[in-house]
């Protein structure tokens, strides 16, 4: 005879690993590393650097 079975730790488990492969496919979809973090800091900032050489102070 087979062993009987908690439906309700089977329906968490579940839910658990579909909530789990949601994450990580958003975290392929919108994470960043932290080399494209940084570079697109560096470029901002030198973005701005650039623009504020451009001013004229009066």
């Amino acid at each position: 005879m087979a062993e009987p079975v908690n439906l309700n730790r089977f329906k968490k488990q579940k839910a658990r690993a579909e909530k789990k492969a949601r994450a990580d496919q958003n975290a392929i979809k919108h994470g960043r590393s932290k080399q494209e973090k940084l570079l697109d800091r560096t470029t901002a900032n030198k973005a701005k650097r650039e623009l504020d050489g451009h001013k004229i102070e009066e």
